[in-house]
């Protein structure tokens, strides 16, 4: 599948959405945001019926950009609220059910980020400063650095002089009836935002790895089609997730021919995962070790040797491409 679009901002929701006082599936907090059955006219702006279908990846978001003037890995880090100005919102929240409407201070109602961190690229700025999204937060990135053990799992993708990442992705074949594991090189996803899974990722959706022998691989977002989606029908949408043949996934992201992109995932729609967990598809792995006799390369995949297609779970056999 061709690359599609970046994640650079919070995806709007492909139905119109309301504020229900009942704890949140996602979050820890007393409310959650649920779907109503309205197309949200953001969507239909965008010509929804026509955009191109992905599957939703349930990991954590990363970005391909420059750091030091080289190809470098970045994590997702919202800018979000202090104590103070949480309450606040959530108090905003409660009284309007909803978020709009709310007025921040940039200067004094956030929590200080790391030196490096950026604001994502379609964050809007007002005076100079990057302006909260409406559910409070400030988008943006960090680089993954070596010794920084909060993304200890993110620079497990990284080879051991971080040129090149581990991506999972269909094969090079069109009907994309296979998977495959390659290093590819971090200059070749340049402005590219991808979804790290794995073991230590959301619960691990997957079945990537065991505690023992941790698994975590890159995802570039909108390389997995959805095969037959529904068609943009909330009550299709959500028999979809439940019983149809290619819904044990996340959700779903639309890409509009405008660069907007749409989503719906189940917590919009109720729905827990099914039992069994999530789904990549059943289809073979294969494992190519990019750069051949490069020592180092082979001892970043020296851990795959040790795996069987119980490990990989839904993602079956694995084969090795030297």
């Amino acid at each position: 599948m061709r690359s599609l679009g970046s994640v650079q901002h919070k995806i709007p929701c492909v139905f119109l959405t309301e504020v229900k006082e009942e704890p949140s599936r996602k979050r820890d907090c007393q409310f959650q945001v649920v779907a109503t059955e309205t197309l949200n006219p953001v969507a239909l702006e965008a010509d929804i019926h026509g955009a191109v279908a992905t599957e939703k990846i349930d990991g954590t978001c990363c970005y391909v950009t420059l750091y030091n003037g080289r190809p470098h890995l970045w994590a997702r880090l919202d800018r979000k609220p202090n104590k103070q100005a949480e309450k606040r919102f959530k108090k905003h929240q409660h009284q309007h059910r909803s978020c709009r409407g709310f007025s921040w201070d940039v200067e004094e109602d956030f929590k200080i980020v790391p030196e490096a961190w950026i604001p994502a690229l379609r964050v809007q700025h007002l005076n100079g400063h990057p302006v909260p999204d409406e559910h409070g937060h400030i988008p943006g990135w960090v680089p993954v650095q070596k010794d920084n053990k909060q993304y200890c799992w993110h620079g497990s993708v990284l080879d051991p002089e971080g040129g090149a990442v581990l991506v999972l992705r269909p094969g090079g074949d069109e009907d994309e009836e296979e998977l495959e594991v390659s290093a590819v090189p971090l200059a070749d996803q340049m402005e590219r935002t991808l979804e790290l899974i794995g073991t230590n990722v959301n619960g691990n959706p997957y079945g990537l790895g065991s505690k023992k022998q941790p698994l975590h691989l890159l995802v570039s977002h909108g390389s997995f089609g959805v095969r037959n989606p529904p068609p943009v029908d909330f009550h299709q949408i959500s028999s979809w997730l439940r019983e149809g043949p290619g819904g044990r996934v996340e959700g779903i992201v639309w890409h509009c021919s405008d660069g907007t992109l749409i989503k719906v995932h189940r917590h919009h729609l109720g729905l827990r995962w099914p039992d069994g967990g999530a789904s990549l598809g059943e289809r073979p792995v294969v494992v190519r070790v990019v750069g051949g006799e490069n020592t180092d390369r082979k001892d970043l995949f020296s851990s795959f040797c040790r795996l069987n297609g119980q490990r990989f779970s839904r993602l079956q056999d694995v084969h090795f491409d030297s």
